[in-house]
């Protein structure tokens, strides 16, 4: 009897164990399949004197979903993927303004606009969709960065397997049962950690100093010209923002630059009577606030000694004119000089120079453009720039819509030359003749090349300064850079201060799964639970009989237990 019951015991054991073992593997089914893995770059998430902007969660596991909504349908659990060049901006605008419920969205944007690629840039200005896509970017960016998103949002590039998976989550969705557990369709896996405040993230200036020719027995301290450019940038996507134009244009240009005026002043016969110092600043999209902590740890004789500051905004888009802006009056006996330095150049080379006056409000904290903050500190400066109208906070700063393909290495070259006669006119005191020390053929004429493969380098190359540690790469080499041409190169380390309070978390791994239908799953669950029994029922009819089978099934006659 107790070998019988023992029998008994093993068998239920087994019975138990083979249908742990089924409910293990149809829960399994529904992730066991993955389509594909993606590289995701995460909407940007900061604070902005203590509100908060951008999108405020990182994880997902989430069914895909695809435009249009269905009307009344939960979107709760869903991510939609979108196209970009498909994308509705007032349906965007509406989820975010009416507080939609979603799981998030997936943006693809186009493979074109990836960091780096050069694809279509000799011919931007033969497609008016390239312009077109360039606009909506920029309205796409400005409505993220400026909204306070309840769920994740992604950005990623189309591919030939993203898009098969988008392609069949449309065609479910257009038969009315978007993707679901019930329905199944694909699953969006994101992994991560909710993000963390940034902790005193650093900005590093970076400055550069070319000494000029003293005369025999002059004491005094010879004048000096700055010539600046911010280099970090801001975008919806700060794992995406090179900022090729802004203000990757303007830095390429500060280094060919100072290229050309090292090769000048290495020569005691053409070095002239003015230092150059040069200045790669950071926190340019708040408020400029390298350049006004640079400012602030010059010494009082070198700040006194600038001239005044030619400060490089986004140069590299411009066709036939450009604008100096400036904060002092144009009837300043500095701006007149200047700005009639630029006009007598941009004649010579067939451009137009527009000047666009801007007064300071000293009770306004807020900046405009770099040149103000040497207005503040009472250092004449200017801007040169493309655009002809200041930009608003965090607009315009090397966001999405900024690639390599809307940038023009010939608008570069243009400004480089633009800028380099126009110092050397001042001095050297050739104001007013035509002469041309960087002219085409020359020893001394603009490199092409030089300029080509910085803006190569710029454009594949985020530079979103809280997400920048002090010995970056990229740092590094500007400063290697700058030390090949100059005699003296200092670095600057300072915390980012202000308004801004700055998250982790910009880039992650998407897993898309494709799953099964609860259906599915409960058939499956059938089939094997039916043949597991008859396996099972066999086996112990052919090994121990029909009644052993039975009795596993039989309740046990219960017995009396006997008291004295």
């Amino acid at each position: 009897m107790a070998g019988r019951k023992g029998r008994e015991g093993e068998m239920l054991e087994s019975v138990y164990s083979v249908l742990a073992l089924v409910f293990i593997l149809v829960a399994c089914v529904e992730l066991c399949d993955a389509a594909t893995v993606v590289d995701v770059y995460r909407l940007i998430q900061y604070d902005l004197s203590g509100v908060p902007f951008g999108s405020r969660f990182a994880s997902l596991n989430h069914h895909a979903g695809s435009l249009p909504f269905a009307p009344g349908a939960d979107l709760s659990r869903t991510v939609v993927i979108i196209p970009v060049r498909e994308i509705n901006l007032t349906l965007i605008r509406d989820c975010i303004t009416q507080g939609k419920a979603l799981g998030g969205f997936l943006l693809l944007l186009p493979q074109k606009l990836s960091p780096g690629n050069r694809k279509y840039a000799i011919e931007r200005d033969r497609s008016q969709g390239k312009e077109l896509m360039r606009n909506l970017l920029f309205d796409l960016e400005q409505l993220l960065i400026h909204a306070n998103i309840p769920y994740p949002v992604y950005f990623a590039f189309e591919d030939d397997k993203i898009n098969t998976v988008l392609a069949d989550v449309k065609r479910n969705d257009a038969t009315g049962q978007p993707a679901s557990a019930t329905t199944g369709g694909y699953k969006l896996l994101v992994s991560t950690s909710e993000p963390k405040k940034l902790t005193s993230p650093t900005i590093t200036n970076i400055q550069a100093w070319l000494p000029g020719l003293k005369a025999d027995g002059d004491a005094n301290q010879l004048p000096t010209i700055a010539i600046v450019a911010s280099y970090d940038t801001f975008g919806a996507a700060p794992a995406l923002s090179v900022g090729s134009d802004s203000n990757g244009s303007g830095v390429v240009a500060l280094l060919e630059i100072a290229r050309l005026f090292s090769r000048l002043y290495s020569n005691p016969k053409t070095r002239g009577r003015y230092n150059l110092l040069f200045g790669l600043t950071s926190g340019g999209p708040y408020n400029y606030n390298g350049t006004q902590k640079w400012l602030r740890s010059l010494d009082q004789r070198m700040r006194e000694s600038i001239d005044y500051a030619i400060c490089l905004n986004s140069i590299g888009s411009w066709d036939n004119e450009i604008w100096i802006h400036v904060s002092k009056p144009p009837e300043n006996a500095y701006i007149k000089q200047i700005f009639e330095s630029f006009l007598n150049v941009a004649e010579e080379l067939g451009v137009k120079v527009g000047l666009k006056h801007k007064k300071i409000n000293v009770s306004n904290p807020r900046v405009a453009w770099e040149h103000e903050q040497f207005s503040r500190s009472r250092v004449t400066a200017v801007t040169l720039s493309e655009l002809s109208v200041a930009p608003e906070l965090l607009e315009s700063s090397g966001g999405l819509f900024d690639s390599r393909q809307f940038v023009n290495e010939t608008a570069v070259t243009r400004s480089v030359k633009l800028v380099a006669e126009s110092l050397a006119k001042h001095i050297y005191g050739h104001q007013g003749k035509k002469i041309q020390i960087f002219a085409d053929g020359s020893s001394l004429a603009v490199n092409p090349f030089y300029i080509e493969s910085w803006l190569d380098l710029l454009s594949r190359t985020p530079r979103v300064a809280p997400f920048l540690k002090k010995n970056d790469p990229f740092i590094l080499t500007l400063k290697k850079e700058l030390s090949d041409h100059v005699a003296e190169v200092n670095v600057q380390h300072e915390v980012l201060d202000g308004m801004f309070t700055f998250y982790d978390l910009t880039s992650a791994t998407l897993n898309i799964y494709q799953v099964a239908s609860v259906t599915f799953d409960l058939l499956l669950l059938l089939v094997l639970g039916s043949y597991l029994i008859l396996l099972f029922s066999f086996l112990v009819i052919t090994t121990r009989g029909v009644d052993d089978l039975i009795s596993l099934f039989r309740r046990p006659t219960s017995r009396k237990v006997k008291t004295a």
